[in-house]
């Protein structure tokens, strides 16, 4: 199964943090590139979301509906639920961190590429993301006020204030410059994907130096890590199976379950390491935990699901009937609707039809 080599540049991030974290007024510089990184980072993202193409994505309400709730509803949920394993397998901090994994928005790239490979409805993934992401920047920062609360991580009208002013209002500049700007952005978007991922790295080395100046790390045992990861691998299995059994409940064609599917089932590091180096301060170091541990293990699992979905005879035979072609949603896909850290899509397909494989 592959290995994601941005995950391998994270984790090296982690271990210089954990080496030579950022101490004095190396901290406060160091704080203070990651503000502007953050800021940065959601500039670019209003800059390549094309505004028409989302508008238009909209009257696919069925299908977006659909992903948003189980991104932010079904997900947030579990993670609830998740709070009757403390302190069995997951203490405090951990159990914090993962009821924020199930706050952030969805991926964008990745359930584009998966849902390619499945031979699935790839303008309903680009919407699908895209709206997630859009929507996340201004829902998770309530959702994590009002289920995380005065759990301890610092949250307060300050953090949403200062969500609106590093997120919210860049995002909104690069919407009102995309007109001028938007085209340098397409050129240039290999060049601008890796500002942005050196970006996030900057971000994850702020909050991890932090974290071993305090001594964070010392709370996190061997043992927590690992009933981390079963409870993050429970989470994962639940939502893939309610993303597939349920969009087939709701009849959905083939096509927007597979979009479904990989648009509803995966969080993104992209967009949920700024929020909570925004939001949980000193403590994000261990609140982006579970989220870069379960990102890892969505990219692995879904690239097998995706290749087995593109060989199953119906994906021979098309996107499987009407219901594919009358759910399906979006327009064509093009370039400039990726996120923060992804680079814009390249699939291009009509909706209810699969993509011709390489």
């Amino acid at each position: 199964m592959p290995i994601d080599p941005y995950i391998v540049l994270l984790l090296a991030t982690v271990g210089l943090a954990a080496l030579l974290p950022a101490r004095g007024a190396a901290a406060h510089v160091a704080s203070g590139a990651s503000t502007a990184a953050i800021a940065f980072l959601f500039f670019l993202y209003g800059a390549r979301l094309s505004t028409r193409e989302a508008l238009e994505g909209v009257k696919h309400w069925r299908l977006h509906g659909t992903v948003l709730a189980c991104t932010f509803v079904a997900f947030p949920l579990l993670g609830l639920a998740a709070r009757g394993l403390v302190p069995v397998l997951l203490d405090q901090p951990l159990y914090q961190g993962l009821l924020f994994l199930t706050l952030v928005p969805s991926t964008i790239q990745s359930s584009i590429a998966f849902t390619s490979i499945a031979r699935g409805n790839v303008p309903a993934a680009i919407c699908a993301g895209s709206f997630s992401s859009l929507i996340g920047i201004v829902l998770t920062p309530l959702l994590a006020a009002v289920l995380l609360g005065n759990s301890g991580a610092g949250f307060s009208a300050h953090s949403l204030v200062t969500i609106v002013l590093q997120l919210l209002v860049p995002f909104v500049a690069g919407q009102l410059l995309r007109r001028w700007i938007g085209g340098f952005v397409t050129r240039h978007k290999k060049v601008l994907g890796l500002v942005d991922r050196g970006s996030i790295l900057l971000v994850v080395y702020t909050a991890f130096s932090e974290g071993m100046v305090r001594g964070i790390w010392h709370q996190v045992s061997a043992l927590r890590l690992g009933g981390l990861l079963v409870v993050e691998a429970a989470l994962l299995a639940a939502m893939l199976a309610l993303t597939w059994y349920g969009a087939r409940a709701l009849r959905f064609g083939r096509g927007d379950r597979i979009a479904i599917q990989f648009a509803g089932s995966k969080k993104s590091l992209a967009a949920g390491l700024p929020m909570a180096s925004v939001l949980f301060g000193a403590h994000a170091s261990l609140a982006v935990l579970p989220l870069m541990l379960f990102h890892q293990m969505q990219l692995m699992v879904c690239a097998v699901i995706a290749k087995r979905r593109a060989r199953d005879p119906e994906a021979r035979q098309g996107n499987g009937g009407p219901e594919a072609r009358e759910e399906g949603g979006g327009p064509e896909a093009r370039e400039g609707s990726g996120g923060p850290a992804e680079e814009p899509a390249q699939p291009s397909a009509r909706v209810g039809t699969a993509p011709r494989p390489r």
